[in-house]
């Protein structure tokens, strides 16, 4: 029975380090899209949202029959809740990559106000989180979880830069003012999918340890 459950594991394992490569995907594309303003990225990006949802469902699915089937001890029980609170935010991700994308589609044409640099560096650092978040799962690796959830900072300080650029830009010339506001609200897709892969790693963290950091500060 055991030798079944550790399978069964693996197989959620597996399937979380594919939804994991599917978001990373539709980051990619969405970064790329907004980069060259190229509506075939913005669609793959789209395209990728919608194979994320059905992921979604599958792992679901399996964590169900695990629960159902196995009746898992308090460590394997904690392992499968984080599982499917996990799947719930890097759904999300895949949802605010295709939002960036519809937002690309609409800016398609119009020359930038400004050289993209920091949301771009946004991109790849959401991009490492998402990836350590999810490596940390599959290895059990607390410290690679709590170093993303440090790492959230690095975002959070780059969509800082990108908003106080745009915000000037506006103040410059009040014709700047409709992209702009775009900009700033890709950025702050990006800056969600940030809090979304701290999430992930703090469920990571839950999973190994039973704590929860986020309802440690509430309670301080």
């Amino acid at each position: 029975m055991r030798r079944q459950f550790d399978l069964q594991l693996k197989e959620l394992h597996n399937q979380l380090v594919e939804m994991g490569a599917l978001i990373e995907n539709a980051i990619n594309s969405a970064v790329r899209a907004l980069i060259h303003q190229n509506i075939e990225e913005a669609e793959q990006a789209i395209a990728f949202d919608a194979e994320v949802d059905k992921k979604e469902k599958e792992i679901e699915s399996l964590c169900l029959r695990l629960l159902c089937q196995q009746q898992p001890v308090a460590s394997d029980l904690r392992l499968i809740s984080a599982a499917l609170k996990m799947i719930t935010d890097m759904e999300r991700i895949g949802d605010q990559s295709a939002d960036i994308s519809e937002i690309t589609k609409l800016m398609a044409g119009q020359p930038y106000i400004k050289k993209l640099e920091h949301i771009p560096q946004m991109a790849e650092a959401t991009i490492k989180m998402v990836t350590e978040s999810i490596d940390a799962f599959v290895h059990r690796d607390l410290a690679l979880a709590q170093s993303v959830v440090d790492y959230d900072d690095v975002v959070d300080n780059l969509f800082d830069k990108v908003k106080e650029e745009l915000i000037a830009l506006i103040s410059e010339d009040a014709k700047n003012g409709s992209q702009a506001m775009d900009l700033i609200m890709i950025a702050k897709y990006f800056e969600r999918i940030g809090d979304h892969a701290t999430n992930i790693a703090e469920w990571v963290i839950f999973s190994i340890t039973g704590e929860r950091q986020s309802d440690e500060l509430k309670s301080k």
